[in-house]
């Protein structure tokens, strides 16, 4: 897709709302700009705040995507209580520990 944009007053240019749209860019997003073979590229960057960062981290986002495999596979289980559930964590993990579980649960 090409887009011609023309900068204006103090250097500043508008973004097609067809790029903003199909890049997901929002108002108060960052831009990495720089020229790169004689084209100034720009690239999104989301700022995450440092307390939050672990999430984005290979492993935990490794982690994100089993999971999501596991809800959408339908391998999981629902409870009626944190109790039960926690019973039935008890449960395998004593399963676990003697060896492969004869049972279905």
């Amino acid at each position: 897709m090409a887009e011609l944009v023309q900068v204006r007053k103090k250097a500043q240019l508008t973004l097609p709302q067809s790029v903003r749209r199909e890049l997901g860019i929002e108002e108060g997003d960052f831009l990495d700009v720089r020229v790169q073979d004689g084209a100034v590229v720009l690239k999104v960057k989301k700022l995450v705040d440092k307390e939050q960062a672990w999430f984005w981290t290979k492993r935990w986002q490794q982690g994100e995507r089993e999971a999501e495999e596991d809800v959408s596979s339908g391998h999981v289980h629902r409870f009626d209580s944190a109790g039960k559930a926690v019973d039935f964590l008890h449960r395998r993990a004593q399963d676990n520990s003697t060896g492969p579980s004869k049972r279905a649960d």
